[in-house]
């Protein structure tokens, strides 16, 4: 088979099983129902993705990436620190909370084994910290956050942007998040790191 051609047979398997996992979650999806909701062969299943587990690994890693290209983007493209963490920070929380993450999450938390877990920790929060660190030391060398050590100012950072957020989107105690409330959120968190930092909430350039 082709690599473009392998490609979109990829894609269409692993958004026939991020539509299941919302649908009818992990436990109750197989690899059979994924195989006929993309119209591909269960062999062809096991033998890309070996099992459930690496098939689960796989959403991940494609979710991942999604989100270090989002980021990444935003921080070659931003002309000044303010538009870059604010830019950043619209962009991880647009892909934090989209329904592939949710159903990803949904799945790692229900999961008492750890396992899918520990895949979605590796390639999640761990892929995404040091780009903010990358961040970090952009806006630092500009003269701001200087207060802060890099790790820290990261770490805090997320936190502010993330919080509670995901849990509540994951257990259904908040059905969605506008894009409005998104945008606001990520300038709230960058304008506290740089009031705990020291500096002011003015515009810089």
């Amino acid at each position: 088979m082709r690599a473009e051609a392998r490609e979109r047979r990829k894609t269409a398997i692993e958004t026939a099983a991020i539509d299941l996992l919302l649908a009818e979650g992990y436990d109750n999806m197989s690899m059979l129902a994924v195989a006929r909701k993309a119209k591909a062969s269960n062999e062809t299943l096991y033998r890309w993705y070996g099992d459930k587990t690496g098939l689960f690994t796989a959403l991940v890693d494609r979710n991942a990436e999604d989100i270090r290209e989002a980021l990444e983007n935003c921080i070659g493209k931003a002309s000044s620190p303010d538009e870059a963490m604010k830019r950043f920070g619209r962009s991880l929380l647009r892909v934090l909370t989209n329904p592939a993450a949710i159903a990803l999450n949904r799945a790692a938390a229900a999961d008492a084994t750890g396992t899918l877990g520990t895949a979605l920790a590796k390639s999640g929060r761990n892929a995404v910290l040091p780009l903010v660190c990358d961040l970090v030391a952009q806006v630092q060398n500009k003269g701001f956050l200087a207060d802060l050590e890099m790790a820290a100012a990261a770490e805090l950072y997320l936190s502010l942007l993330i919080g509670d957020l995901q849990i509540r989107l994951v257990t259904r105690a908040l059905p969605h998040v506008a894009d409005t409330d998104i945008e606001a959120r990520a300038d709230s968190a960058w304008n506290a790191v740089r009031l705990l930092s020291g500096g002011s909430i003015a515009t810089v350039s």
